[in-house]
């Protein structure tokens, strides 16, 4: 995927990959999603940890079920030389309907990161427990860190 950065700006990519398993259109709530996603950072650091001393290039979200909320904690920091305003986005959802059954949010939303700081952030995944018709799913999850300017 070819990303570019806008302004002094950062750009993230995570594509998470996953599978449910339903019958006859009907979900089996017993069954369980298993899914990883790969993190890909352009200017902004990406940790597994606090002390910015491994990098995160994958997320295991493990075995979920339809119906159930996850979340994974990432650390973000900035560094670049200029304060940053962090976004996410969602899209190219595979197949498209995986959209009406699926949400991905984080807690960091207009965050402004100054440089050389480092701050948490949780990424959730919400399944719900209505999904129907999908087997496979994936899509991109691109976290943007614009040129803040107070």
């Amino acid at each position: 995927m070819a990303m570019q950065k806008v302004g002094v700006g950062t750009v993230l990519a995570i594509a998470i990959m996953g599978t449910i398993v339903s019958a006859l259109g009907a979900i089996i709530a017993s069954k369980t999603l298993s899914n990883t996603g790969n993190l890909n950072a352009i200017g902004v650091g990406i940790y597994q940890d606090g002390g910015c001393t491994n990098a995160l290039t994958a997320i295991g979200w493990g075995s979920l079920e339809p119906g159930v909320t996850s979340e994974h904690t990432i650390y973000v920091k900035n560094e670049g030389t200029v304060a940053l305003r962090l976004n996410m986005g969602v899209g190219n959802w595979n197949p498209v309907s995986a959209s009406n059954y699926m949400t991905l949010s984080w807690t960091r939303e207009n965050y402004v990161l100054n440089p050389g700081y480092v701050i948490s952030a949780t990424i959730t995944l919400s399944i719900s427990s209505s999904v129907t018709g999908i087997t496979n799913f994936s899509f991109d999850v691109t976290i943007t860190g614009t040129e803040y300017h107070p």
